[in-house]
């Protein structure tokens, strides 16, 4: 799905949607029905509106209405997607519609989901961006605050790392190397403004290598996986009929490192350095902030009318454990 058609229009929108100073959450539900990427399970969601420090959470319709904050402390695992767990109910293969929830600035959501899995729809973030904003952007009466780096924090692990350090928006340096012969070494370099979010990270999608699917499966991971929800690579060469950028594979890396910031609870303002990393190293990133409070402060976030810092993502609302926190 090119993103030229999928985001006609798109600029004038934008413009004037990026800067409130308050929450935001849907103004209509928001309904899609696909496969889990790893499951293969049919799954079907519905995003609602939420009010006012409400967040962004899970509930399984098909377990009782029991419900997962997606936070950071919400963790389960990282192993080829992020996985959240509360009070022993999981939903897996977050990072796509969080990712899309993060650049939209909704920070209040209720998604119930009928399965375990987050369907993986066309394997990127672009259905999402536009279903959410078929649905409308509701902004409400609360603030919304952002969390501005004021010192830098890293984590680096086994030859991989990933740091923020203060800037006067967010964005993001990522490079990729896996030796393979097809993708090699990439790098993404630029802001992570709502409008190159949709035109140039939503629409990467997922991937993996051909000769590591008969593992992944045995595993059970990557039953649902396809040509028409991922990017499949071979030893000389793509098996879909084409990429939708030339470094189709670390824009995706950008997307799923956007979902994970989203795990922080609030909007974030720093530059992201990231060398070989992935879900673990995204989310603990996340982590360290939070347990590095003197890195830190929790301002409001800039109101249209004042001198806003850019490039920056549309910053979401503080969730209630972050403000505890202060």
């Amino acid at each position: 799905m090119a993103p030229i058609l999928l985001y006609t229009g798109y600029h004038a929108w934008r413009e004037s949607n990026m800067l409130t100073p308050n929450q935001r959450t849907l103004r209509r539900n928001a309904r899609c029905i696909g496969i889990g990427l790893h499951s293969g399970q049919p799954v079907s969601m519905e995003i609602r509106p939420a009010a006012a420090g409400h967040g962004i959470v899970f509930e399984r319709a098909d377990e009782g209405g029991r419900t997962i904050r997606a936070l950071a402390g919400n963790v389960l695992h990282t192993r080829y997607q992020t996985t959240l767990s509360e009070n022993g109910t999981t939903v897996a293969t977050t990072e796509h519609l969080l990712s899309a929830l993060y650049a939209l600035g909704i920070d209040n959501a209720l998604i119930e989901i009928e399965g375990a899995e987050v369907p993986i729809l066309d394997g990127s973030a672009a259905p999402f961006l536009f279903m959410l904003r078929e649905a409308g952007i509701q902004d409400l009466a609360a603030a919304r605050r952002v969390v501005v780096i004021e010192e830098p924090v890293s984590v680096v692990e086994d030859g991989c790392s990933i740091e923020i350090e203060p800037a006067a928006g967010l964005a993001v340096a990522y490079g990729v190397d896996y030796r393979h012969p097809v993708v090699g070494g990439q790098r993404y370099i630029g802001p992570l403004d709502l409008r190159t979010y949709a035109e140039e990270i939503a629409p990467a999608r997922t991937f993996c290598f051909l000769r590591e699917v008969e593992a992944l499966r045995r595993q059970g991971l990557a039953l649902g996986g396809s040509l028409d929800n991922a990017v499949v690579v071979g030893d000389d060469g793509v098996l879909n009929e084409s990429l939708r950028f030339p470094d189709e594979f670390v824009r995706h890396k950008v997307l799923d490192l956007v979902g994970d910031l989203a795990l922080l609870g609030a909007g974030l303002v720093g530059h992201v350095r990231a060398e070989r990393a992935g879900h673990r190293l995204h989310t603990r990133l996340v982590q360290e902030i939070l347990e590095r409070r003197g890195a830190w402060s929790l301002r409001p976030a800039p109101r249209a009318s004042e001198s806003a810092p850019a490039p920056a993502l549309q910053p979401v609302a503080a969730s209630s454990t972050l403000a505890a926190a202060l």
